[in-house]
């Protein structure tokens, strides 16, 4: 935003402030967050310590005490996470009144070894291996407004069990290797534990794929649609497979799960086998949204050959996308009642998180922390959810024109030249 467009909201600014850091401990560090939320919603350069320092006071010789500021606040001060994602959290659901949960994760490129969870791993935001920090995050949306409530670094074995490198980056004694699944499943139980309602959970291939996932899902009776890669085994749909009865008093009993003849299929065989159709939504900013959907029932017979018994009868929908000539798959447990139509409007709101990443990074500078440390980290993603989150509200008073969505990950936008400061912010102490 530009001082003047943040000027226009001081009344509304200084109020969202307020709430989220009342009580965060002394009005030094309170003050502190504020200056250095204020500072992720400039415009300007790249949104380091020294940037937004360098934003926030008139005097250049008062930069170097705000730097510090906002480096103990960021890097050093012990404030709580968790507790400005609950209020932010909180604010969402009262304002917004989100329709599902989302999870995804997204990547950071990185020179160098030290930075925390730095490692030459897969990013989808890169869409290749390369030297990366990964996250896994937890946003809630609607049509036409969403937001992250929570963003946990994923941390590679190779890290996990390297003593020294923990040490070097402050990396907590109880933090242990997890899955990015297992992060989700994390960050939903602390969403569910703030007394968040229930909703829908939607995710890509990269958590559908896992049985684990899906199963802690059902575990926590949480309705989902999730990708599922097309290699995945299924029952064909109209299949019935039931266990063997076993024949005699002897010998280990059958487990394999039989329907005949039938044996399971891979998922992308069955796909094409499905009848195509165009189905077209509302895409909540007055527009619609649409694509060539198939739907069947059908049972997934994961681990088939190790005896695990078919999954309960579930929604099979594949997408056709002409232009790239290729498939897209998703299981969702939603009731066999389910309108074909609002099927696809929920697999197409999964793409409102892509919105969100491109103006964590492109307007609020999620990826330009140049820290190194566990805290600091997780510290500069909770300051950026909470920054985005006051635009995401006052998007919703005050609806913007219609943008376009991004398809997939980009990479972030170039943020305007640097304008000078919106209110003279004095240098003050920097004990936080």
């Amino acid at each position: 935003m530009t001082p003047t467009q943040l000027k226009r909201l001081d009344k509304e600014l200084t109020a969202f402030l307020a709430k989220m850091t009342d009580g965060m401990g002394r009005p030094e560090r309170r003050r502190a967050l504020e200056w250095y939320l204020t500072g992720l919603l400039l415009d300007g350069g790249r949104k380091t310590v020294v940037g937004m320092a360098s934003r926030l006071v008139d005097d250049e010789h008062e930069i170097e005490a705000m730097r510090q500021r906002l480096q103990q606040c960021v890097t050093i001060s012990a404030w709580a996470d968790e507790e400005l994602r609950r209020r932010l959290a909180e604010e969402f659901e009262k304002q917004l009144h989100p329709e599902a949960f989302i999870l995804d994760d997204t990547g950071f490129p990185k020179k160098g070894e030290l930075s925390v969870g730095v490692h030459r791993q897969y990013s989808g935001t890169l869409g290749r291996v390369d030297n990366c920090q990964v996250a896994t995050s937890l946003h809630v949306a609607s049509d036409d407004v969403s937001g992250c409530i929570g963003m946990r670094l994923y941390l590679p074995e190779e890290w996990a069990s390297d003593i020294a490198r923990r040490r070097g980056a402050h990396v907590p004694d109880d933090v242990v290797f997890r899955r990015k699944w297992q992060i989700g499943i994390d960050l939903l139980d602390e969403a569910l534990a703030w007394g968040l309602s229930e909703r829908l959970v939607i995710a890509d291939a990269g958590f559908g794929d896992s049985t684990e996932f899906r199963d802690a899902l059902d575990k926590r009776s949480c309705p989902y649609v999730v990708g599922i890669a097309a290699n995945h085994m299924t029952w064909a749909p109209g299949s019935r497979p039931r266990q063997p009865k076993r024949t005699g008093a002897s010998g280990r009993p059958k487990t394999r799960y039989r329907d005949g003849r039938r044996k399971p299929l891979a998922i992308g065989d069955v796909c094409r086998t499905l009848d195509y159709r165009k189905y077209s939504c509302p895409d909540g900013r007055g527009g619609k949204k649409s694509g060539y959907f198939a739907f069947a029932r059908v049972h997934l017979a994961e681990r088939h050959a190790k005896g695990r018994p078919p999954s309960e009868e579930l929604w099979l929908i594949s997408e056709w996308r002409p232009a790239k000539k290729e498939y897209r798959n998703y299981i969702s447990n939603l009731p066999p009642a389910t309108a074909k139509r609002e099927l696809m409007r929920l697999i197409k709101l999964r793409w409102r998180v892509e919105r969100d990443y491109q103006e964590l990074k492109g307007e609020i500078g999620l990826d330009h922390f140049e820290g190194r440390t566990w805290r600091g980290f997780h510290h500069h993603v909770t300051l950026c959810a909470v920054a985005h989150g006051f635009l995401a509200l006052q998007r919703r008073r005050f609806p913007p024109e219609a943008l376009p969505m991004d398809a997939q990950h980009g990479p972030a936008t170039v943020s305007a030249a640097a304008p000078s400061a919106h209110r003279h912010v004095p240098a003050l102490q920097t004990t936080v």
